[in-house]
């Protein structure tokens, strides 16, 4: 399943509108970096992906075993190191209103580790580039 998203970039210094299908949403750079803060910056919209994916692989296996959790919060810290190429993930996960058992957490971290978004990025990327 291939996903087409579309960022444009006029004049106004790095506010970008991105659309995806029928969704829209805007990126931006803090003000100590020439932005205006008016978006999320590049950075935070891929924890997003990591963070929003684990929140609802999890909902989709709670619901489907039936378990009471009324709300699933996942906290993504992203640090960079680009010298040396590491990029770390750190992925906090925690249920409220619920009692989940010792045998129901470790499942639950295994389903998060199977998010497709984790699971991309584990994977060997590949980034094509074509200027038209």
């Amino acid at each position: 399943m291939a996903v087409i998203v579309k960022a444009s970039l006029g004049t106004t210094k790095y506010y970008t509108e991105v659309v995806a299908g029928e969704n829209q949403l805007i990126t931006d750079e803090p003000v100590d970096k020439g932005g205006q803060n008016k978006g999320f910056n590049p950075f935070e919209i891929l924890a997003t992906s990591l963070a929003s994916c684990t929140a609802a692989t999890l909902r989709m296996y709670i619901d489907r075993k039936e378990w009471n959790v009324e709300k699933i919060d996942v906290e993504v810290e992203l640090e960079n190191f680009p010298l040396t190429k590491l990029a770390v993930f750190k992925r906090n996960i925690s249920f409220e209103g619920t009692d989940l058992g010792e045998d129901q957490l470790k499942r639950l971290h295994a389903i998060a580790d199977a998010c497709p978004v984790h699971k991309i990025l584990l994977n060997e990327i590949q980034i094509q580039t074509k200027f038209s």
